[in-house]
């Protein structure tokens, strides 16, 4: 499965700031999607750069097994860069940064890219998404059952479970729990 095409597709719009004429992802939304779809998934921050009178900041996100690092100047609310800033200033940056790093991975790029949706018959609204913890069951049950993956798949003409929505999750774990409980039967 490729993480980055998956997360990509997500709507993040609904879970963006406005400040002026810039929209921003919330870091906090952006790192709980992280950690729901790769409880696993880390950041680290490292050491500011200066630049005449300015910083630039840098995060790097390990999800999935890869790392990805961002950075960002520190700005002032026109996204110039902002000479001598202070904490307050640097820690936005920081947290502005960590969500571009997720960003790389995928979740929510097209807002860096200018964009304003991903494409329209990709979009997945993750209010209707299938949670991290239906698509670890929908895995387990695969694995237990031996049920064949791409018939589910194509059931639900999905290309991968994690497009399910919630209500799909729901059909497939009951499809799978009684696969699973009828070769019980049957042993």
């Amino acid at each position: 499965m490729n993480n980055y095409l998956e997360l990509r597709k997500i709507n993040v719009n609904e879970n963006t700031e406005k400040k002026g004429k810039f929209t921003y992802l919330s870091w906090a939304w952006a790192v709980d999607q992280l950690l729901q779809l790769d409880p696993s998934a880390t950041w680290r921050y490292d050491q500011p750069m200066a630049f005449g009178d300015t910083l630039m900041v840098f995060c790097t996100v390990t999800a999935f097994g890869k790392d990805m690092t961002a950075q960002l100047p520190v700005m002032n609310n026109q996204n110039k860069a902002m000479p001598n800033p202070d904490s307050f200033a640097v820690n936005t940056a920081m947290q502005r940064c960590l969500a571009k790093a997720i960003a790389l991975h995928g979740l929510g790029l097209y807002i860096y890219a200018g964009e304003d949706l991903p494409d329209a018959d990709e979009a997945t609204s993750v209010a209707e998404s299938a949670t991290a913890q239906q698509i670890t069951s929908i895995n387990a049950l695969i694995e237990q059952s031996q049920a064949d993956e791409a018939k589910l798949l194509a059931y639900f003409k999905k290309p991968s479970i994690t497009l399910l929505s919630r209500t799909e999750a729901i059909q497939a774990i009951s499809m799978l729990e009684k696969k699973l409980g009828a070769e019980n039967v049957s042993k």
